[in-house]
């Protein structure tokens, strides 16, 4: 994101904590994000920092009358501020959501990434949610064959709009980024581990405390395998990633041959 968009984020997410929302803020923030980014001039209306505050408020009580009034209060403040762009915008409504439905859901973050793990475990999954040319509708009823009794409702949910609108984003890792949003509201940093073969009990707790330790708050760490790595560990926390594989060194060293 840009700067204006970074700045305007954390204005709005101010507001998260400020009262409560209520259980239905963060669908219906996630539905809205979904609405603004299929009508192009809304989305530039609502995004417009040079247009008319109060009549952009007016629009989003027209648009959005029937959604909570938790999740107005929170639209209300986004339309007020200054975005870099209208698809930052857009984005920022969409983690809103997702931040949303974490004060009201703590385990979303790894029932996110539960969804992840097992779009991960099927080629044939991935292709079939994640393909832009097929039905939407077919691919959310999808989704609720795989998910619904499996995760909670606000879970599978996310899961549909994820799908639904896929703004370019791989289905796996856009999971895993909502994942790590919805691990943030809740105070915690969310650490993507990556291994050629399992850790045992004892490696991964030390990891866990390694990473606290350098975050200084709480870590939630997921594993994935990836025989491909050969050996070592692949770490990525936010968007730092600590690449110590062997697949990494051997990829180093053919570019040192190379040059």
């Amino acid at each position: 994101m840009g700067s204006a968009s970074r700045e305007a984020l954390a204005n709005v997410k101010a507001t998260l904590s400020a009262e409560p929302l209520g259980a239905e803020a963060g669908a219906d923030l996630l539905a809205a994000s979904a609405q603004i980014e299929a009508a192009p001039a809304l989305r530039s209306a609502l995004a417009d920092a040079s247009a008319d505050a109060a009549a952009k408020l007016s629009l989003v009580e027209k648009l959005f009358g029937s959604a909570s009034s938790g999740a107005r209060s929170v639209l209300a403040a986004a339309v007020a501020q200054s975005w870099s762009t209208p698809a930052e915008f857009v984005a920022g409504v969409e983690e809103l959501g997702l931040r949303a439905a974490a004060n009201a859901h703590g385990e979303l973050a790894d029932e996110l990434l539960a969804a992840a793990g097992v779009i991960d475990g099927s080629h044939e999954l991935e292709l079939n949610l994640g393909s832009k040319l097929g039905d939407s509708a077919a691919k959310v009823a999808l989704v609720d064959r795989l998910f619904s009794g499996k995760l909670s409702g606000p879970a599978v949910g996310v899961v549909r709009h994820l799908v639904a609108n896929p703004r370019g984003r791989k289905l796996s890792a856009a999971l895993r980024e909502s994942a790590r949003i919805a691990a943030d509201q809740g105070g915690s940093e969310l650490a993507t581990v990556t291994v050629a073969a399992p850790l045992s009990e004892a490696q991964q707790a030390r990891v866990a405390a390694l990473l606290q330790q350098s975050a200084g708050r709480p870590v939630r760490v997921t594993t994935v395998l990836d025989p491909s790595l050969v050996g070592g560990v692949r770490i990525q926390v936010g968007n730092d990633v600590i690449d110590g594989s062997v697949k990494s060194r051997l990829e180093d060293l053919r570019l040192q041959l190379a040059g």
